[in-house]
């Protein structure tokens, strides 16, 4: 056969296959999707733009019959696949294993059309092997994977497009809702209202330090008083903080230090000395989401990171297939992992057969193996630093010791605990110590899930605890009491809600990274250390959801879609009726019919109050979700809710001490000027307003100026308030007669003189600084400015992948970005050191940027026009046009 075409979705995965295919195979990039569902409505064809379904992009009353739009930039990409499609005998389809690779494949043949043989190449790992064998056996494309495919993002348009409107008009503008999305914060706000709701309780215990005969000490805690076992944290209802049951001995600070001095003269003996061996398995390998968790609790990475970094790996033929569901190792990736434990740990650490591990996957069209090391031979973490950047490296490293370690002997050890029973003044209590060691260490000499160094982690497992019999005396060398508080339940973090996501059957694990970065682009969500803090706008979104539109937020429902989604793709369910289904109803009412009845019931005020404390008199203070941000209400008193507040953390002090505070700023401090002047404190800190805001004039708002650092609301006097008013200052002219002038900005105190600019030193003061230290800063070297030419950090030379052009890594103002001269494509605030950008990562980037839809820069019609209206009042019809003509003239100059 002559010349074979084989087309991929990424620049980088074309450069690997490359390496393993001759000279009759050119091997073509898609650059991603060549075409979707239209992103606005600039990209609806005029011939369908009145159309009542045109919005949605979708015909809903023809068979649910997607339109689908190819991006203006991808139009060259497709000629090019056009023209190379005319000089070879075969087309290779090659796009990922996956439902949204085999859609890929089916719109590359729908726009290409081409006059010779097509088939689907399809392969899990980029190696020789897997290569050359997925050519020898190649397949049509799967049309039960395009359908599910194709329903899914459908499903998605109709989902968001018509929800989100009503979050619009309802709550707040450019909200989203989503299928999954939704049911994410869901899950999020649900933990909120439980620590919202939790009710801390107290409880004390007794910690001691015995010593045996042989002078071998070891720790204990009190377990039970009188044969009743002591009351630890779960024993408290976390809504109350009370004991759920009273079958348990509950101490309190008084009563623990009591009981505390009656056992010092106490006699304790060894109750009991048990000993039992235990076992512990192995964890199978990676799937997409346990690769996800991990990431997250190991390297601390957010799930879009360890993707980005899995989906390098896998383009440049280091790992198997990134998505995929399956826990399974293929007998290539069981022989390569057993010879890599044999070679680091030696025969005795394998077991007799290998380990095989099977999942319930439901759709095994999309599952094919578990995340592992690429080949038989897997390569070494050396190579992977040395080609690839540090993420790669961490990502492909915990792959490679959990693949090893899955093919590994279980661990082995003791698990010991003794009782010490003693008595005094008539009571007895019983203390226990634990402790175990591990004989053989087997699997965990490789991997330990959460632990970057297994040796360190084997150490801190082993509690070594003396040899005693029965019987024994023991002294007491140290008795104490020790207090404890219960905690509320844990946030959830990117890992819990991959894992709650996944365990509810919602949503696909290849999904979830942009779930999240999704909720967090939306302000749904915040990030306190790794935790997901809801804010109040998901919230009030949820509030909404849950009374009138419960059926689609509901857990149970969402997942039994992604199982009807998954019954298409096995081709067991059509994708039409299911569609028609979901939109219109089958027995009860479907998307449309739920949004006509429900909308103009959602009474926004109602939706927006989440309830949080009541106060002394009775009276509730809700959280609203505002124009300008959320804002505490009781009444008639607002106050608004700091930037980064966390809802559990408004309770009653805190909202009483905001609506104080909310109040004493309605009360000026003095009068500068005829005006009153005010201290308020607003959602991004406190501040000073000059005068009152104008009613009848909305556009003039009062002077504002921020609080420098180290001044406070509760300190500011009104000398210093004047002085903030003064801002900025006028110091004076330069020799030249260039006034002079103190600001202070968003980036912090600087002095300007024309466009000239410098910051203030960290012993300068705005309020004091006067014009020769003005000057003195002005004439120092300027240091570089982002608005100026910003400084080049790398580049890469006429890259043939780009048509030799030069791509440039530059410093930027909110960081590094990347530039061919045409696009701009900023490094994700993840990426690391951007000294180890590789010219396939650069590619990349500058090609999914080109691939995004542009904004079009608006064009100055509106004075043009209102220039031409007030000309035809002016003069005669005659000479009207020809002003109307010299307006057009002036407006392209102007324009231009």
């Amino acid at each position: 056969m002559g010349k074979q075409l084989v087309i991929v979705e990424s620049p980088t995965k074309a450069k690997t296959l490359k390496k393993f295919l001759g000279p009759d195979f050119i091997v073509e990039s898609s650059v991603g999707h060549v075409r979707d569902l239209p992103a606005s409505a600039a990209e609806i064809p005029a011939n369908l733009k009145k159309e009542k379904w045109a919005r949605l992009g979708v015909n809903v009353e023809d068979d649910f019959k997607p339109l689908y739009i190819v991006h203006p930039d991808k139009k060259k990409k497709i000629a090019e696949l056009k023209k190379l499609a005319k000089e070879v005998e075969r087309i290779l389809l090659a796009t990922d294993e996956d439902r949204e690779g085999e859609a890929i494949s089916w719109h590359l043949l729908e726009l290409l059309k081409p006059k010779v043989p097509v088939a689907r190449m399809v392969f899990h790992e980029i190696t020789k092997t897997a290569i050359q064998s997925s050519i020898e056996q190649t397949r049509e494309i799967d049309q039960n994977l395009v359908n599910a495919q194709e329903a899914r993002r459908i499903i998605d348009r109709l989902y968001g497009y018509e929800i989100s409107p009503v979050l619009w008009r309802k709550i707040a503008p450019r909200l989203s809702a989503g299928r999954v999305q939704s049911v994410a914060i869901r899950m999020l706000v649900h933990r909120e209202r439980e620590r919202m709701r939790f009710h801390a309780a107290h409880y004390w215990d007794l910690i001691a330090e015995f010593v045996t005969a042989e002078e071998k000490s070891f720790p204990a805690r009190l377990q039970t008083v009188d044969g009743k076992r002591l009351a630890s944290g779960k024993d408290f209802d976390p809504d109350t903080g009370l004991l759920r049951k009273n079958d348990v001995v509950h101490l309190d600070e008084a009563e623990a230090k009591g009981l505390l001095e009656g056992m010092k003269q106490a006699v304790f003996k060894i109750l009991s000395a048990e000993e039992k061996p235990f076992t512990r398995s192995p964890a199978a390998p990676f799937t997409t989401s346990t690769l996800q968790q991990e990431g997250n609790r190991k390297l601390r990475f957010d799930a879009r990171r360890t993707m980005r970094a899995a989906q390098r790996l896998y383009e440049n033929g280091y790992i198997t297939y990134m998505r995929t569901d399956s826990v399974a190792l293929s007998s290539e990736g069981v022989r390569g992992a057993r010879g890599e434990a044999e070679k680091l740990y030696g025969r005795d650490y394998l077991p007799d057969s290998p380990r095989a591990y099977r999942n319930k996957v439901k759709n095994a069209q999309e599952a094919h193996e578990a995340i592992r090391p690429a080949g038989e031979q897997f390569a070494p973490l050396s190579e992977i630093q040395k080609k690839l950047g540090p993420d790669e490296s961490k990502v492909y490293e915990m792959i490679w010791k959990r693949t090893l370690a899955s093919q590994m002997k279980d661990a082995h050890g003791r698990r010991m605990v003794l009782k010490v029973v003693g008595e005094s003044d008539g009571r007895e209590v019983v203390f226990q110590a634990t402790g175990s060691v591990i004989d053989f260490p087997g699997f965990l000499r490789a991997y330990v899930e959460g632990r970057d160094d297994p040796e360190a982690a084997l150490g801190e497992k082993e509690t070594l605890l003396p040899p005693v019999r029965e019987g024994d005396t023991v002294r007491a060398d140290k008795l104490d009491a020790e207090g404890h508080v219960t905690q509320p339940p844990a946030r959830l973090t990117e890992a819990s809600l991959v894992k709650a996501l996944e365990e509810s059957g919602i949503g696909r694990p290849s999904t979830y990274a942009s779930i999240i970065d999704t909720i967090q682009r939306r302000e749904y969500t915040f990030k306190k250390g790794t935790a997901l803090v809801p804010t109040f706008t998901a919230f009030a979104v949820v509030n909404l959801m849950e009374v009138h539109l419960a059926e689609l937020i509901d857990f149970a429902f969402t997942a039994k879609m992604e199982d009807r989604l998954d019954s298409i793709a096995r081709g067991e369910f059509e994708r039409s009726p299911y569609l028609r289904e979901f939109y219109f109803g089958n027995g009860k009412p479907g998307l449309r019919k739920m949004l006509d009845q429900q909308a103009d019931e959602i009474d926004p005020r109602e939706i927006n109050a989440i309830p949080l404390a009541v106060d002394g008199e009775g009276r509730k203070i809700v959280a609203r979700v505002g124009r300008f941000g959320p804002f505490l209400q009781r009444e008639d008193d607002t106050a608004p809710i700091p930037e980064g507040s966390c809802p559990d953390e408004l309770t009653i002090e805190r909202c009483q001490e905001l609506l104080a505070a909310g109040a004493q700023a309605q009360e000026p401090v003095g009068e500068h000027e005829g005006k009153p002047v005010y201290v308020k404190t607003g959602r991004f800190g406190p501040y000073v307003q000059h005068g009152d805001a104008d009613p009848d004039n909305k556009k003039e708002k009062p002077k504002m100026v921020s609080l420098l650092p180290g001044m406070s609301p509760e300190t500011l006097t009104m000398d210093q308030a004047k002085e903030l008013l003064s801002l900025p200052r006028a110091l004076g002219d330069d020799e030249q007669g260039n006034p002079v002038i103190a600001h202070f900005g968003r980036y912090g105190a600087y002095i300007k003189r024309g466009t000239d600019t410098r910051s203030l030193g960290p012993d300068d003061n705005i309020l004091t600084i006067e014009l020769p230290r003005a000057l003195e800063l002005l004439a120092q070297e300027k240091k570089r400015s982002f608005r100026n030419t910003p400084k080049e950090l790398k580049v890469f030379e006429k890259v043939e992948a780009l048509d030799g052009i030069d791509v440039k890594l530059l410093a930027g103002r909110y960081g590094p970005y990347l530039t061919d001269g045409d696009v701009n494509a900023s490094l994700p605030k993840d990426f690391g050191d951007h000294e180890q950008l590789t010219l396939e990562q650069a590619v990349e980037f500058i090609l999914v940027q080109r691939s995004k839809p542009r904004r079009k820069k608006k064009v100055a019609k509106k004075k043009a026009a209102k220039k031409k209206t007030t000309t035809k009042k002016k003069v005669t019809k005659k000479k009207a046009t020809a002003k109307k003509t010299a307006g057009k003239e002036s407006s392209v100059k102007k324009t231009t």
